[in-house]
């Protein structure tokens, strides 16, 4: 087991511990004060009884977003570290450092048409994550690994970063009948990575295990719907066919945002 694991799990268990409330208060208002984080759309600092639970916070009200079945929306609050075509079968983690996509979706290949966008939560971010369109999960693929911090300084240390750490995929038809791939990247002091729809993965763990769950009957996920959290921040990475991205690199999104149009004409440039 990788030294970045067990020092991810020990974190985890100081997070998930519930201190008395005057101390909890405090750790919970030093986090706040050291990340800048603002509680505005979230419940008060005091609401929450570990410092997991406000890793967690879930949103007081739904964000507005366009609900058209053209658009796909940023499924979290993060930074937009890289972006583009797959070519060659190849993705940027960030720029001039590549990784082969197929190893990371743990598949041979991908077929050509694809873009990617990587999304980056950082400590201060929400860090639940949601459905940028409406979803047919086919299947559900948990790949064990290390936990390598994903911010940018790490991303351009490590080679291959994102196919070397923990990472769930998610494989799902889209609207315009392409195949979406929403990948869960963990990172250092990620406690865990939660699916609602799937609790047998259970991630970060002494004995992990690749695994993999097809579903016959697809499991439908509506667009915006919560699919579930970081305990900390981590990075997604959406790959999607036949995308008209609009959003840059290095600029931040807010879940809800639109980032891109999905196409059917297939003709138009990607």
């Amino acid at each position: 087991m990788h030294l970045s694991n067990t020092l991810s799990r020990y974190f985890g268990k100081f997070a998930n511990y519930k201190f008395p409330a005057f101390i909890q208060r405090r750790i919970n208002a030093l986090y706040v004060k050291i990340f800048g984080i603002s509680l505005q759309e979230f419940d008060p600092i005091e609401s929450y009884a570990t410092l997991n639970a406000l890793f967690t916070r879930s949103l007081r009200t739904q964000r507005p977003f366009d609900p058209s079945s053209k658009t796909l929306i940023s499924p979290c609050d993060a930074k937009i570290t890289e972006l583009g075509a797959v070519i060659d079968a190849q993705a940027l983690q960030i720029k001039g450092m590549s990784y082969s996509v197929g190893e990371l979706l743990g598949q041979s290949s991908l077929k050509s048409g694809y873009f990617y966008i990587n999304l980056y939560l950082s400590p201060k971010d929400y860090h639940r994550y949601h459905a940028p369109c409406d979803l047919e999960v086919m299947e559900v693929r948990y790949f064990a690994g290390e936990l390598l911090p994903v911010n940018e300084p790490s991303l351009r240390k490590n080679a291959h970063l994102f196919v070397r750490n923990e990472r769930v995929v998610i494989v799902a038809k889209t609207p315009n009948d392409s195949i979406l791939y929403f990948v869960a990247v963990g990172a250092l002091n990620v406690g865990q990575m939660v699916l609602h729809f799937e609790p047998r993965i259970s991630t970060n763990t002494a004995h992990a295990q690749s695994t993999t769950y097809h579903y016959p009957t697809p499991i439908h996920i509506a667009k915006a719907q919560e699919i579930g959290f970081f305990k900390m921040g981590s990075t997604i990475v959406v790959f999607v066919e036949h995308c008209l991205p609009s959003c840059l690199v290095s600029s931040k999104v807010k879940f809800g945002d639109t980032i891109g149009e999905l196409i059917t004409d297939t003709t138009q440039t990607l």
